[in-house]
C-alpha cells in the first residue's frame, strides 16, 4: 500500500510510521523537520520524505502528494506550550483534515482512500448517543472556550463525520480516540470500543502511544478491521490486567 502521513515526527506519528514500514508498506511523510525522524525510519528504503508544513502547500501540491495513496493518516497536534496552544495556526488539525480531504476528492481515485484521524476521548461522537454528565459537559465546554486545541480536535472529527459522512464515494474515514496517552516500549494488549466506557475528565484510562500506532496500522492494512470501524470513532484503552 501507499500511505501518506502528516504529523509523522510527533510522539505517536513516529511510532505509526515505523510500524507501517516494518509491515513492508510504502510510506510518504510531510514533515517540517526531517531530522526529528528516528534514524531507522529516516533511512528506510520505503520512506519518502517531503519537507514542508502541510498548510503551506498549495492545493495542487497537496493533490500531487495524495495522488495514488491508498490511505492518509493525520497524527497532527498542537505543542503543549503557550505558543502551540494559543498561537497560529489555531485550526491546524481541522484545516489539514479539510484540505487533505479536498485534495483526495480532486484526484477522483478509482477506489475510496482511507483517512485515519488521530483524535481524543475528550471529543464525543455526535452520531451516537454517548452519555455525558452535566458536570463533564460543563468542563468540556470550558475547555472548548479556553483551549483552542480541544476545539480544533472536535472540529476536525466533525468535518469527517458531517462533511464527508458515511456515503462519500472517494473517502472512507475513521477517527481514533485514545484516552490519557502514555509512553511504553512495546505493544501490549488493548481494547477498542465504539464509545468511551469511562469519563475522559474524571476517570480517564490510559492508552500507550505505541498501541495507538499499532491499532492505526491495523486499521490501514487489515480489511476486516477497517470494515468494522470505518465511519466510526473507535476508542482505544490499554487492557487493564489484574
Amino acid at each position: 500500500m501507499n500511505i501518506l502521513i502528516v504529523g509523522a515526527t510527533g510522539a505517536t506519528g513516529r511510532l505509526l510510521t515505523e510500524e507501517l514500514l516494518n509491515r513492508g508498506q510504502l510510506v510518504k511523510v510531510i514533515v517540517r523537520s526531517p531530522d526529528k525522524l528516528p534514524t531507522a525510519v529516516k533511512n528506510h528504503d520505503n520512506l519518502t520524505v517531503i519537507q514542508a508544513s502541510v498548510l503551506d502547500l498549495s492545493d495542487a501540491e497537496l493533490a500531487k502528494h495524495t495522488k495514488g495513496c491508498d490511505a492518509v493518516v493525520s497524527c497532527l497536534g498542537h505543542n503543549m506550550t503557550f505558543k502551540g496552544m494559543y498561537g497560529h495556526p489555531r485550526k491546524l488539525v481541522t484545516d489539514a483534515t479539510r484540505r487533505i480531504s479536498e485534495a483526495i476528492q480532486a484526484n477522483r481515485p478509482e477506489k475510496p482512500t482511507k483517512f485515519v484521524l488521530m483524535n481524543t476521548t475528550g471529543n464525543r461522537n455526535r452520531d451516537l448517543n454517548e452519555p455525558i454528565s452535566f458536570t463533564e459537559k460543563f468542563v468540556v465546554g470550558l475547555l472548548r472556550l479556553l483551549l483552542p486545541p480541544h476545539s480544533d480536535n472536535e472540529q476536525a472529527a466533525d468535518y469527517l463525520r458531517s462533511k464527508i459522512g458515511q456515503n462519500d464515494k472517494l473517502i472512507e474515514w475513521a477517527a481514533v480516540r485514545p484516552d490519557n496517552l502514555i509512553d511504553e516500549d512495546e505493544v501490549t494488549r488493548y481494547d477498542v470500543y465504539p464509545s468511551p466506557i469511562r469519563s475522559a475528565i474524571f476517570d480517564a484510562g490510559q492508552t500507550s502511544r505505541i498501541n495507538v500506532g499499532y491499532f492505526m496500522a491495523e486499521l490501514i492494512t487489515e480489511d476486516d478491521i477497517w470494515q468494522k470501524w470505518q465511519g466510526q470513532m473507535p476508542v482505544i484503552y490499554n487492557k487493564v490486567t489484574a
